[in-house]
């Protein structure tokens, strides 16, 4: 969904050359968007932020919270010209499961719609150390996290830190999960960390986002941070890009 034609065409004729994807759809405006929806099914939308009439935040925040009527809630990425801090941390509040720039390849933005589709999630590497960095002064004080490890090595498993009240239905091993999650850490880099398969691992991570209703693994990072269960520094060292 963008305001400029021209950008639209550029989206869709890349899009239409994947043998897996199909552009069933596009907008203008993010009211326009919401009333295209209404009567689709669509598994992943391409969302602008300046637009008429609705911003692509708000549009993001009604697709995400709002039933769909077809059965099927799509996911959004949000593409934009603008690196701001603001927008990054806007969109990502109001439910998109990624955030690219608009200047990122072709190559990137299919892989982000892949991932977004398979229920990963995407930020572009640009913008992810500042978006922690833009949320920490506005978080209460929380426990620290795990001590600095080596920059180019998994942490060692360790207990993790006291959970605030929201993680209280967790399990000592999802904590650990969790923040490994937050770190930046792959499912591969856990499943070494915690010595454990990584089928354990998306197991884990599955019922993380079920015992907490979340979506995504860029919930899982934000509701970390929140919860003072990671804080800046702590960890992996490794910025927490999905």
């Amino acid at each position: 969904m963008d305001d400029q034609q021209l950008v639209r065409a550029g989206f869709r004729m890349v899009l239409d050359t994947q043998p897996d994807m199909t552009v069933v759809g596009e907008a203008g405006d993010g009211q326009a968007a919401l009333d295209l929806l209404a009567g689709l099914e669509v598994d992943v939308v391409l969302m602008d932020i300046r637009m008429p009439r609705m911003d692509g935040v708000a549009a993001t925040a009604a697709i995400c919270t709002t039933h769909s009527p077809v059965g099927h809630r799509p996911r959004v990425v949000v593409l934009t010209t603008f690196d701001l801090d603001e927008y990054v941390y806007a969109a990502l509040r109001a439910g998109a499961s990624g955030f690219l720039l608009k200047d990122a390849g072709p190559a990137d933005l299919l892989a982000a719609v892949r991932a977004v589709h398979l229920g990963d999630s995407v930020i572009a590497p640009s913008t992810t150390r500042r978006l922690i960095e833009h949320v920490m002064p506005h978080l209460p004080p929380g426990p620290a996290g795990p001590g600095p490890t080596h920059p180019t090595s998994p942490p060692a498993p360790s207990s993790p830190p006291a959970p605030g009240p929201r993680l209280d239905s967790l399990t000592a091993r999802e904590l650990e999960v969790l923040t490994a999650v937050a770190q930046g850490l792959t499912n591969a880099e856990i499943a070494g960390a915690l010595f454990l398969a990584e089928a354990t691992v998306k197991t884990h991570i599955g019922r993380i986002l079920h015992k907490l209703g979340l979506r995504d693994r860029v919930q899982m990072v934000l509701l970390a941070y929140d919860t003072g269960l990671v804080r800046p520094g702590s960890g992996h060292g490794r910025s927490p890009a999905v």
